[in-house]
Order: C-alpha cells, then sequence, then structure tokens
C-alpha cells in the first residue's frame, strides 16, 4: 500500500522544483547551487512520492514531465546529493555541477573511505575535461584518450530506433561500454556494410579494424590465428 502523502510538504517540494527550473532558463548564475538543491528536492519527492499529488503513475513520468528533453540530467544531480558528502556539496559552487558528477562517481565506490579533500582540491585546479580524465583513470586504472560531446537534434519519432540499435550494441559489447563505444560500432557497421563491394578499400578497413578493437583478448588471438591459417 502507498505510504500516506504528506500533501503540505509535497506542494511545497513540487513549487521549489518549478522555481529552479524557471530560474535555470532566466539566470546563469549560481546555477550550480541551485542544481545541488535541486538534486535534494528530486531525490525527496522520490522517496515521498509527491508524484502523486499530480495524478502521475511513476517518479519517472514525473522526471518526464519536468524534463522532457533528458531525464539523465536528473538523475547526475540525484546521484551528487545521494553519494557526495556535505562538505564536498558546500563546495560545488566552486568546482561546478558538472565536476561534481565526476566526484559523485567517486565517492559512490569509495564510500567512506572517499578522499574528499583530494579530490576537491583536484577539482578546483583542473580543466573540466582533464578532471574527467583523471577520474576516469581512477575508476578505470587506464589512460583515457581526449573527447568531446556532440549535440544534434532528433525527432521522438527517430528515438524508438536509436535506443534499440545502442541497447543491441551494448548486448553485444558488454554493459560496461559506454553508449558512446556502441554508436562508434553501429557507425562502423555501417561503413563496412557500405564499403564492401567496389567501396573504398581504407575506409573498409578502418571499419574493420575499429571492430578488432572491441574483441576480448582470447577473440583477437582467435581472430588473427584464423588470418595467419588463410594467409598460409
Amino acid at each position: 500500500m502507498p505510504s500516506k502523502l504528506n500533501r503540505r510538504r509535497a506542494v511545497f517540494v513540487l513549487g521549489k522544483i518549478d522555481e529552479i527550473l524557471a530560474w535555470e532558463q532566466r539566470k546563469e548564475t549560481e546555477r550550480d547551487t541551485k542544481f545541488v538543491e535541486l538534486g535534494r528536492y528530486l531525490c525527496e519527492v522520490r522517496a515521498g512520492q509527491y508524484w502523486r499529488l499530480e495524478n502521475l503513475k511513476s517518479f519517472d513520468a514525473f522526471l518526464e514531465k519536468r524534463f522532457p528533453g533528458s531525464r539523465r540530467k536528473a538523475y547526475y544531480l540525484m546521484s551528487i546529493h545521494e553519494h557526495l558528502p556535505p562538505q564536498a556539496r558546500k563546495q560545488l559552487k566552486e568546482v561546478g555541477w558538472a565536476k561534481g558528477i565526476e566526484l559523485a562517481k567517486l565517492a559512490r565506490r569509495d564510500g567512506q573511505h572517499f578522499d574528499c579533500a583530494t579530490w576537491l582540491h583536484k577539482a578546483r585546479q583542473l580543466p573540466k575535461e582533464e578532471f574527467k580524465q583523471e577520474v576516469e583513470r581512477e575508476l578505470t586504472g587506464r589512460e583515457t584518450e581526449p573527447w568531446e560531446i556532440i549535440y544534434f537534434k532528433l525527432y521522438q519519432s527517430q528515438m524508438p530506433v536509436i535506443e534499440k540499435a545502442i541497447e543491441t550494441a551494448a548486448l553485444m559489447l558488454g554493459s560496461d561500454r559506454s553508449r558512446g563505444y556502441c554508436l562508434e560500432m553501429i557507425c562502423a557497421d555501417f561503413l563496412a556494410g557500405a564499403n564492401l563491394d567496389n567501396g573504398n578499400p581504407e575506409t573498409l578497413l578502418f571499419s574493420m579494424t575499429r571492430f578488432f578493437k572491441f574483441l576480448p583478448g582470447d577473440q583477437r588471438e582467435a581472430f588473427l590465428g584464423a588470418l595467419s591459417e588463410k594467409a598460409s
């Protein structure tokens, strides 16, 4: 049975969320402080089921209504509130909420052993992209290549097939692979198919090389062994 709804508190928190979202569209200053506050309120909406006040069926439906472009941002903000210790959240205004997301990844992994002071110092000193790479090295134990975020518009009618393709690629590559890797494999597959017959052999070679990179170690050896047998 659903818990008793605290209507007074729900009205206050839902109003705060709408106030911050409206504020975001008007002002750029103090953005990070407000986003930390927004993450806290979103966590409370989920815990208290305040979305029921608007006759919605789930918390996801609530996020879909407030964040029609992408719910991922909301979950990032909630992760900051849930995993960063209070002293780190207080200082996010200095480092920015984008770096806060990276700090939350470390805090989620390390729990009570999270070295808050050291990583906050790095967050203040390093540019955003360098800090992201530093966190990636810490989490994975390997170097990462430079990267960038690419934005382009998609229509709602296009989303199902794109999401399905990325989901299928993730099943093939492993769930630890990013959506960027999955998209790269899809594109490599397209280029390979487009250049099989009377196409550009350089493009085909490039695509096959990228495919080879995705293979686990034992499958790489098996692939190279099969090539050696055919060559001989």
